[in-house]
């Protein structure tokens, strides 16, 4: 079996599209495979083998293809060989002859209405964009107080306080979520949530709303510090960025 290594590159938006032109342009034999999130490995191992003439796949590009909650384009050639983890779902499954990066394309060109859920203790930011442009947002402070470290009855008294102030902080993130997302529901696509993964939780756990557009809610959470206003505008770049991984054949370990 050929064991393979690989260099990671994240793209923006607009580079990623510049980049899917210049795979495009290719004029070589190559194969294209789209596959959709949730796929067992068996079915990805085949599927690669199948489309991509590959034999026996790698485990290392199996794994990497299969752990993605998007799903993953892989484009195969001597110029290009490529998997690409997309910012937002694949929705079927499909293979072609050639460096096929129109459905990619069109994924990416679209302005889709995307939410942002931000949330930690300290404070929460809630936009709604139109592709990258944002159209409403709303941000406020949490005001949860750290962790009490002493014992005692004291100890007890502090985190009833805290578990309120965190109830009366999700209470308004949710009421605020709904404000700003509602008037958008019919057109939709994706709400991303960003913040400290164990707050997200109980938040989402909570919020009727956040239940609501469970369906159409994406796996991944964005890493955000400090919820503020422009930290909506470096979100909003995140949820649409791309992971592209570029596959070599190790000749190290050849014989």
């Amino acid at each position: 079996m050929i064991r393979l290594v690989s260099t990671q590159r994240q793209f923006g938006r607009s580079a990623m599209l510049r980049w899917l032109d210049e795979v495009g342009a290719a004029s070589e034999p190559a194969a294209t495979l789209y596959l959709p999130p949730g796929q067992p490995a068996s079915e990805i191992e085949a599927a690669l083998a199948g489309a991509l003439h590959l034999g026996e796949p790698a485990p290392e590009l199996v794994k990497a293809v299969g752990r993605s909650p998007t799903g993953a384009v892989v484009f195969w050639g001597e110029q290009h060989r490529c998997s690409v983890l997309p910012p937002f779902p694949i929705p079927e499954r499909r293979a072609s002859a050639g460096y096929d990066v129109g459905p990619l394309r069109v994924l990416l060109a679209n302005d889709l209405v995307l939410a942002l859920v931000l949330v930690r203790l300290a404070g929460y930011a809630i936009g709604v964009f139109q592709g990258e442009k944002l159209v409403s947002s709303k941000v406020g402070t949490g005001n949860v107080h750290s962790r009490h470290k002493n014992g005692g009855w004291s100890q007890h008294r502090f985190e009833r306080h805290r578990e309120k102030q965190m109830e009366y902080l999700f209470e308004r993130v949710c009421l605020h979520m709904r404000e700003h997302l509602e008037p958008h529901i019919q057109r939709l696509s994706y709400v991303v949530y960003g913040g400290e993964r164990n707050t997200l939780l109980a938040f989402r756990k909570g919020c009727p709303f956040a239940q609501r557009v469970a369906d159409r809610t994406l796996d991944r959470t964005l890493n955000v510090r400090e919820p503020r206003q422009d930290a909506l505008q470096a979100a909003i770049r995140e949820a649409w960025s791309s992971r592209v991984t570029e596959w070599r054949e190790d000749r190290s370990s050849a014989p």
